[in-house]
């Protein structure tokens, strides 16, 4: 994607370099700056505290993550120490243990010389297979937003809901959610996106408006409580989300708030589907309530808000009384039997294990 004028990615490493440069979405939108991660610490640290973001994207970091670690030790100490402090970085999203698990498993027969040197060729292929993947997603999904323009007779645009970011910044590139928007907007389709707020982070005021804007994608944004409005009075024709992990019986964990849009489309008969690559399935689990970790984030960011003050400058401001405790699950878990199907890049399965294994009789 374009950033004024210049293609960028949300990680890339440079021919050859121990590195990776990333976008630095901290400071989204108001400023647009990168950031080098020069070793695991610096992984690590942009994974918690979110400089990198997004399933998908927080999986290739973790990737080059590990590389960089084997860089600097590649004995089998290392190669299990620098696995377990990359997978504890956050523990809710599957696909950076996904990756974690590809590097640890291609690299470790290796004698320990050439460690190093498989691990940034593994996570190379990975960051070319999640720009392959969200390519093929969003193709996939755009064919849904064509059928639903084509029932309303091509008249106005199709309204899509979406929440928290699920664009190429959650993602090396395109995106997932998002990715299907670009796609149908790029093949002339009229979308217009309600763009839920997402609090407490607001990655959908702040990151997904940025991306859209910067796309010509027509958009507004909404409060988080404003969805089931609309869906009511027939403003939603569809709702598309991303997920940090999917069941092996279709249950769908996405960014806090999900849930609740779920019920609210169930209501009112809108179709809601869920955009993932086949990384973030964690065939381990079913039920995605009672087996998945949530991640339990600062309370500031209940408490808090950063934004731009008059004269420029980035200003973190207290929204509450002093003291006041809060609580910050990141993430809730939509039960299958609320979800119309599952987008991924072998096709749009059914929200359950038999859907799921229709596309991936593999793992049967």
């Amino acid at each position: 994607m374009k950033v004024d004028g210049v293609s960028y990615r949300a990680i890339w490493r440079e021919p050859n370099a121990a590195y990776v440069v990333v976008v630095d979405q901290t400071l989204l939108p108001h400023r647009f700056e990168t950031r080098r991660l020069e070793n695991v610490a610096d992984a690590i640290d942009a994974i918690k505290r979110m400089v990198v973001r997004g399933a998908p994207l927080i999986g290739v970091t973790g990737a080059y993550g590990y590389a960089m670690a084997l860089h600097e030790d590649a004995s089998d100490d290392n190669l299990a120490a620098a696995f377990a402090a990359l997978n504890a970085a956050r523990p809710t999203a599957v696909n950076l243990r996904w990756a974690l698990e590809i590097v640890r498993a291609e690299v470790a027969p290796f004698p320990v010389a050439e460690r190093a040197a498989a691990a940034y060729a593994v996570a190379d292929r990975l960051h070319a297979e999640d720009i392959e993947t969200n390519g093929t997603m969003a193709s996939h999904g755009a064919q849904l937003i064509r059928e639903i323009w084509e029932a309303k007779g091509r008249s106005g645009p199709v309204n899509i809901l979406t929440h928290c970011n699920t664009g190429w910044i959650a993602c090396v590139d395109w995106g997932t959610a998002l990715g299907v928007v670009y796609r149908a907007h790029d093949n002339e389709i009229p979308v217009h996106v309600w763009v839920d707020e997402t609090r407490p982070r607001n990655q959908g005021a702040s990151l997904t408006t940025w991306e859209l804007g910067s796309h010509g994608v027509p958009h507004t944004l909404i409060a988080d409580n404003a969805g089931g409005h609309l869906m009511q009075h027939g403003e939603v024709d569809i709702c598309l989300v991303g997920a940090d992990r999917v069941t092996a019986d279709g249950d769908a964990c996405n960014k806090i708030g999900t849930y609740l849009k779920a019920l609210a489309a169930r209501d009112n008969n809108v179709p809601f589907y869920v955009v993932m690559p086949s990384s973030t399935i964690d065939w381990r689990v079913h039920d995605g309530v009672k087996e998945i970790e949530i991640e339990e984030r600062a309370s500031d960011e209940v408490t808090h808000i950063t934004g731009v003050a008059g004269d420029g400058t980035l200003v973190k401001v207290r929204l509450t009384p002093k003291g006041t405790r809060a609580a910050n699950p990141a993430f809730d878990v939509t039960p299958a039997r609320l979800l119309t199907g599952l987008i991924t890049e072998r096709g749009v399965a059914h929200a359950s294990r038999e859907g799921l294994l229709a596309l991936f009789p593999e793992r049967a």
